[in-house]
């Protein structure tokens, strides 16, 4: 049994930092990417940063040069440093754990909510 636990998220002013963390529980031996997402209220949740089994990273255009993901094997964890953060990066934040085989199965976990107060 895959469990994903975040953690970090916070009411920060603009441009200030967070990190979230997200420690993964159980067997994730042959995942395909881990990754954050984001949903702000009335929208979908979309896709922030992605990071793969062998360490490529991914960004959306609005967090590059903002954002890192990271990843500690030893720890099963992820990490997103948010810098500069923006009021538009208020959201619930997800992440998720991704397996492509034997067919695509998506983990997520319990969110953590980012405020960013003007």
């Amino acid at each position: 049994q895959v469990q994903l636990v975040e953690s970090g998220g916070g009411l920060v002013q603009a441009g200030g930092s967070l990190r979230l963390s997200c420690v993964v529980s159980g067997t994730i031996f042959g995942f395909n990417a881990m990754g954050w997402y984001r949903q702000a209220p009335g929208k979908e949740r979309d896709l922030v940063a992605t990071i793969t089994s062998s360490g490529s990273t991914n960004y959306i255009d609005s967090v590059k040069g903002r954002f890192t993901i990271s990843r500690s094997t030893a720890k099963n964890t992820v990490y997103l440093q948010m810098n500069s953060l923006k009021p538009e990066d208020t959201a619930v934040y997800y992440c998720n754990l991704r397996f492509t085989w034997p067919r695509v199965s998506d983990y997520w976990g319990q969110g953590t909510q980012v405020t960013v107060s003007s």
